[in-house]
């Protein structure tokens, strides 16, 4: 790492807003609010401090290395970084949606034109589609099957066609071995952050 120091500093209050995320995912809106409040707020002004601080100027970090370009790029969208510390819906990062765009960049690998801009919407409302039933878990090639039939019999009931209602209505189609997935990740993440904290805590008391 070209700035072992900087780095190190920010990956650190970094983990302390996640591990912050961590602790409160399945808590009510009210209280993740204020945990946000009272936690992730303190922890945004130690970041925003840090930046502006001499480790992160001239000549320390040149305005063009690559921490130089990224901590620029932080400060100029902190507004929208921060947001979320004053509305619980709001996530604290955008991974799932960078997610799911993962297959539209695979596709670019597969194909280079889609022939005309009502193609192209037709290619973005189906991926949107099929994205909404991964997300549910659901078995796709069930799922559009029975929507497409559905729909081209005169079904216009769409809010029933919606992957989270169909999900409902159809619970035999649900991948439960990608459920299972999900957890084990989600655990494994869990337990990582939950020895980095004790580690953190019994070097503090050191």
């Amino acid at each position: 790492t070209a700035f072992p120091v900087q780095v190190a500093k920010l990956e650190s209050l970094i983990r302390m807003l996640y591990d912050v995320e961590d602790q409160i995912k399945d808590k009510a809106p009210a209280e993740r609010l204020a945990k946000r409040q009272s936690l992730s707020k303190e922890t945004l002004k130690q970041i925003e401090a840090y930046l502006a601080s001499d480790p992160m100027g001239v000549p320390a970090v040149l305005p063009k290395s690559n921490l130089g370009k990224a901590a620029a790029y932080v400060r100029r969208h902190w507004e929208a970084l921060s947001r979320f510390i004053d509305d619980a819906s709001i996530p604290i990062d955008n991974n799932d949606c960078e997610q799911l765009m993962k297959r539209v960049a695979t596709g670019r690998k597969n194909w280079l034109f889609k022939g005309s801009m009502a193609a192209g919407e037709r290619a973005a409302n189906l991926m949107t589609i099929i994205g909404s039933a991964i997300r549910n878990e659901l078995d796709v090639h069930a799922y559009l099957n029975d929507v497409l039939r559905r729909t081209l019999a005169g079904e216009t009931d769409w809010s029933a066609l919606a992957p989270h209602a169909w999900k409902a209505e159809h619970p035999g189609s649900i991948r439960s071995y990608r459920q299972e997935e999900r957890r084990q990740a989600a655990d494994r993440k869990k337990t990582r952050r939950v020895r980095r904290r004790l580690l953190s805590k019994s070097t503090r008391q050191r």
